[in-house]
């Protein structure tokens, strides 16, 4: 008799529906065809072992399980439970009903119970939109799978109860989530705030802008000048997600397994923090059987590379295309997938190898010409992607002692979130561009009109300062969020002016 069950392979960030067929007749042997990896093989073992454990028997005759389309490739060890269940229908032992209804992945252990899978939220959208009833799984991946309307989520501990109910014999309620309340509660419980640190009013001015306008930043200074502190308070100050934004964010964690056990949606931007030995792979994804790296998982929120110069250069050198396109796509010899990556990139780095160079005390001890040396570590053409450079001073004593209440995040985030207004409607006809950052070059000359003394102050500083020509445009995408923040319509001098300031790894000689 031939059974067949449904499951899904994830690809990228989304899913394709596989059938799994099995087919149990007169011989001997089992067989599994269909470009199953090594983890699908083996679960013959798995599901022969959970079978017994439930009374159940593997048939001793000849089984097939076909894994279709035959010419897309499965792997990992979610695939169990699907086939379990149509050992059981072709084999006899049960009548499932309702066995075609629903999509079913799980990963068994040797006494029947079901493991938590990766990628359960690209495959429970892809189930609703074939039509299926249902989407049986692990219990701890429910809460994830749950976010998706209109499609009962079954919850299951075990292959048993995933038996009985599809015999009709168990009553399981589908899980049911309120994704927007979910999504409201925690969208304004940033974890770090900006109320926490004293002093350092240039920078916060620095990361406001930044956040109103979708720059990327790289932040000069010495160490303990509160670099890391800013970086990881800059989401707080960023617009909150939209559902659609926290559902593509949910989506990418989803696959490469970061969710955790019961997790559902993300409703705060993320923040990834990769050490500087990482590899290239890991940062923009790849291997095998493509995996999104790091700039992915930072979708929609903040990638921070701490200690800029010490990554590897060809890892920096990957992230040039992405920063430019928001995505990244891996090519194979059989399968292309794109991920994407639109992120906003926060980098700090020492002045040089002791740390302080231009130190307002302390006297730095490099040699002759080793402070340009170890800035030649950072491309041009990934500063050139960079709008501002910040110089990081040391907060004084009197600062850090000072009771005067700070800025809270809230409030910056007030100011963020109407610049980001001007913008919406700015760009509303250009669907791919949603800040200042992503303008093209032919739109900055349009929306970007400075006035005659703003052009001899550009092109005076441009010639006193020593600023390469790539600094121009940055330069103008800066000052016209710098005036959308101050609710101008034009961009006047002072805001031009605060631009230029934000240039310093441009200016010559500024390593000596």
């Amino acid at each position: 008799m031939v059974a067949k069950t449904f499951g899904s392979a994830v690809s990228g960030v989304d899913a394709n529906l596989i059938t799994i067929e099995v087919n149990v007749g007169q011989g001997t042997n089992f067989f599994m065809v269909g470009l199953p990896d090594s983890a699908v093989k083996e679960s013959q073992q798995r599901v022969e072992s959970a079978l017994k454990y439930f009374g159940y028997r593997m048939p001793r005759q000849r089984v097939v399980v076909n894994l279709a389309p035959a010419d897309l490739r499965k792997e990992g060890s979610a695939y169990d439970l699907p086939i379990a269940m149509g050992i059981l229908q072709a084999s006899e032992q049960v009548s499932f009903p309702t066995l075609d209804q629903y999509v079913l992945m799980g990963e068994l252990s040797l006494d029947g119970k079901l493991r938590p899978i990766k990628g359960v939220l690209p495959i429970a959208i892809e189930a609703r939109k074939r039509g299926f009833k249902g989407f049986i799984l692990p219990l701890e991946n429910a809460k994830e799978a749950s976010i998706v309307n209109s499609l009962d989520i079954i919850g299951v501990e075990t292959l048993d109860q995933a038996s009985d109910f599809l015999q009709g014999h168990l009553q399981i309620e589908p899980l049911v989530t309120d994704t927007r309340e979910i999504f409201y509660q925690g969208i304004d419980t940033p974890e770090f705030d900006f109320a926490d640190v004293q002093g350092q009013e240039n920078i916060k001015r620095a990361m406001e802008i930044a956040a109103a306008g979708g720059h990327n930043v790289i932040m000069i200074g010495p160490p303990g000048a509160g670099k890391t502190m800013l970086a990881k308070r800059l989401p707080s100050i960023l617009p909150p997600l939209s559902l659609q934004e926290a559902l593509e964010a949910t989506k990418i964690h989803s696959v490469a397994g970061r969710l955790g056990k019961h997790a559902s949606l993300l409703a705060q931007r993320p923040f990834r923090s990769p050490h500087h030995t990482i590899s290239d792979v890991a940062l923009v994804g790849g291997g095998g059987n493509p995996q999104p790296g790091e700039i992915s998982l930072a979708h929609h929120g903040v990638l921070f590379l701490d200690e800029l110069p010490e990554f590897k250069r060809s890892v920096l050198e990957v992230m040039r295309q992405p920063l430019e396109e928001r995505k990244v796509t891996i090519s194979r010899a059989k399968v292309s997938v794109d991920f994407p990556a639109n992120f906003m990139l926060i980098a700090s780095m020492n002045p040089c190898p002791c740390g302080y160079y231009n130190h307002p005390e302390k006297e730095c001890v490099c040699g002759p010409g080793i402070v340009q040396r170890y800035l030649n570590k950072v491309s041009g053409p990934l500063l050139d992607r960079i709008d501002l450079h910040v110089e990081v001073t040391p907060v004084r004593f009197e600062e850090m002692t000072s009771t005067r209440k700070s800025e809270s995040s809230r409030d910056i985030r007030e100011r963020v979130i109407k610049g980001r207004e001007r913008q919406k409607i700015r760009f509303e006809s250009n669907p791919e561009v949603f800040c200042n950052a992503m303008m093209p070059s032919h739109q900055v000359k349009q929306v970007c009109e400075i006035s005659e003394a703003g052009k001899t102050l550009l092109k005076t500083a441009m010639e006193r300062l020593g600023l390469s020509a790539r600094a121009y445009d940055r330069i103008l995408k800066v000052a016209r969020t710098i005036a959308d923040i101050a609710e101008s319509e034009d961009i006047r001098v002072e805001h031009l002016a605060e631009a230029i300031q934000y240039r310093s790894l441009d200016r010559e000689g500024w390593a000596g």
